[in-house]
């Protein structure tokens, strides 16, 4: 067979289109029956999601049509459960819904009003409890799982609420609480109340642990109804702990060293551990640097043992059967796309794959760990992809795209990335650059972009692209800057104070008015900025420097934007303001507003057009440039 051609960089014929990459599903769930047989996950088609049974033996089926299943609290996710043969989703109209796994059709429970998420059905399947909010006021509701009852306001207060859990005496509920500012990694309560009366209510409500500065999270009570766990980050690193019921002591099973147990929860319903069936142990994921790692955790001795799961780098949604020793999960690697894989106390068994996996190895690349020291000393971290692609070799250095990820308070990690591998099979480096202030390093460098977004992240972005030249892995005259929602903010920023460095940019609703993010967010976000810029009005000299559309009459490099028109969390006018600066100084760009979009693009047309315009956008204004 003939070797590979000599092309360009920027200009390698890639199999993988713009259309195979808006076609694939998203994998965003997986739960357990009580029977331990039937497993239950979620799907994303296009804009739509869409609840999938696998029943032991059995071929895949839809449990879902007409319904959009959508947890719509925050950024959405606790879409659905599964117990005693009862599937109970929240659907994108606001109302809960309920269906049995046999013939049957979904049928509302709860009214069509604010939003709900979480839903978690007593052991005794006489009650839901749920999560709700109707964007000011959010709490815990319950509901009889008939739905014949009007929904009682069980917990209310404060002004968030997550991850209620059932004790198996099924008059005992635990649930995670916090306040503005705070977001759920900065600091939340962990809650336990007994419901007492035919019309429950709470009553012993007391607090186990977690306060202002101690984020506490994923409370479960275990099957034997002794101990309730739950993941406390008071150092470091995160810890996993046992309350014993009986005794009222605690302890510490699994004390985090250069590990997380958890990941920010910037959404609902997260789950990485769980009990197994006879309480003896429990299993857990691990992430350190974007690696993820399954362990198996002895109750007894408190001896921690790892479970193989190669090929995997990325493990989530882990999922402990009831009534024996498999779990489930969605994993991925970086030649490996998003599946639900099953193990069964040996090896692992894949359930669903999120995309026809038709391509070799060869067109993913592996990223390597790349660093560089930030102007404070604190060492910064990325993941570097090399252009990859069989049938290609180009002289000279490539073009790179340094990719900011969106968050802040997020991480980029070793996991599947076809929005990477789009661009390095055509020839690009691309750069996933973990600014101080991502997760998944330690809660220090976390907390490095306290009172600094808007600058430590620019920094690191610059930082990012000059270790890139320094090491040989990239053209110098072609570096090209990308980023989503706080991602396309450090885009912004970037081009206003380090104007030349970067050939191009790509934002994607991208914030540029800090006081308008401020004012005009979803209640989630509302008081994040107190954290990240500082309060108001003492801070307003960092939210006028910091915020881009003040400046962009000093953006200069060409820019293409792409924003949702209906986006809660940030509004279209905070890259149409930006736009009219661009057309007013002639600076080249172009923009795109997609018609029924939010925030994150999920409609497989709109998918395919961004990718296909991002591609043209930089052969305009970097390869095809002298």
């Amino acid at each position: 067979m003939p070797g590979p051609q000599s092309q360009p960089f920027g200009l390698w014929n890639s199999p993988l289109s713009p259309f195979m990459l808006s076609q694939r599903l998203r994998l965003d769930d997986v739960l357990w029956d009580s029977d331990g047989k039937t497993l239950v996950w979620l799907e994303g088609r296009s804009d739509r999601s869409v609840l999938v049974a696998r029943p032991e033996g059995e071929a895949p089926r839809d449990l879902t049509d007409e319904q959009w299943v959508r947890g719509g609290i925050g950024y959405g996710g606790g879409d659905f459960t599964i117990a005693r043969g009862l599937l109970i989703f929240a659907e994108r109209s606001g109302r809960l819904y309920v269906r049995h796994l046999g013939y049957s059709l979904p049928r509302p429970i709860t009214p069509a009003y604010g939003m709900l998420a979480s839903p978690q059905l007593s052991p005794d399947g006489q009650w839901i409890a749920f999560v709700f909010s109707d964007g000011q006021t959010d709490l815990i509701g319950l509901v009889d799982a008939r739905g014949s009852e009007w929904p009682l306001q069980l917990g209310r207060g404060a002004d968030f609420y997550m991850q209620p859990a059932w004790h198996p005496d099924s008059t005992h509920l635990a649930w995670i609480e916090w306040d503005h500012p705070n977001m759920p990694w900065d600091g939340t309560r962990l809650r336990i109340a007994r419901l007492s009366g035919s019309q429950p209510r709470l009553t012993e409500v007391t607090t186990v642990a977690g306060d202002q500065d101690t984020p506490v999270a994923q409370p479960l009570f275990s099957p034997d109804g002794r101990y309730l766990s739950y993941i406390v980050s008071d150092g470091e690193w995160d810890c996993l702990e046992l309350l014993d019921l009986q005794t009222g002591d605690k302890r510490r099973l699994v004390e985090g060293d250069h590990f997380h147990l958890t990941m920010p929860a910037w959404a609902q319903g997260i789950h990485t551990y769980g009990w197994s069936h006879t309480s003896q142990r429990l299993y857990s994921l691990r992430n350190y640097a974007g690696l993820a790692s399954l362990w198996m955790v002895d109750l007894a001795s408190g001896r921690s043992t790892q479970i193989d799961t190669a090929p995997y780098t990325w493990l989530s949604q882990l999922a402990v059967s009831p009534t024996n020793d498999e779990l489930a999960m969605v994993a991925s690697a970086p030649a490996t796309p998003d599946r639900i894989v099953r193990w069964d106390g040996q090896r692992l068994h894949v359930e669903r794959r999120s995309e026809p996996e038709n391509l070799p190895p060869a067109f993913f690349p592996t990223p390597t760990d790349l660093t560089w020291p930030a102007p404070d000393g604190m060492v910064v971290h990325g993941l570097y992809y090399p252009p990859a692609n069989p049938d290609y070799t180009s002289g000279g250095l490539p073009p790179a795209i340094i990719n900011i990820h969106g968050g802040p308070t997020s991480q980029t990690t070793v996991s599947y990335a076809p929005g990477a591998a789009y661009f390095t099979s055509r020839g690009y480096a691309w750069l996933e650059v973990n600014y101080r202030g991502s997760s998944g390093y330690g809660r220090s460098y976390q907390n490095a972009l306290r009172l600094k977004w808007g600058l430590v992240d620019r920094q690191d972005a610059a930082g990012g692209a000059h270790a890139l030249v320094d090491q040989g892995l990239a053209d110098p005259a072609r570096l090209v800057i990308k980023g989503g929602s706080a991602g396309g903010y450090t885009v912004l920023n970037s081009l206003v104070y380090s104007p030349g460095l970067f050939r191009a940019a790509i934002d994607l609703y991208g914030v540029s008015n800090l006081y308008g993010l401020a004012k005009d967010t979803h209640k989630f976000e509302q008081h994040y900025n107190d954290t990240m810029v500082g309060f108001l009005p003492e801070a307003a000299g960092r939210y006028h420097d910091w915020s881009p559309v003040f400046h962009a009459d000093k953006i200069q490099d060409p820019i293409a934007i792409f924003q949702g028109d209906i986006d809660r969390v940030v509004p279209p006018d905070q890259s149409e303001d930006i736009v009219k600066v661009l057309r007013q100084r002639g600076v080249p760009h172009i923009f795109r507003l997609y018609q029924g979009e939010g925030h994150g693009f999920r409609k497989s047309e709109t998918i395919a057009d961004y990718l296909q315009q991002s591609e043209q956008f930089l052969q305009q204004h970097v390869i095809f440039v002298p």
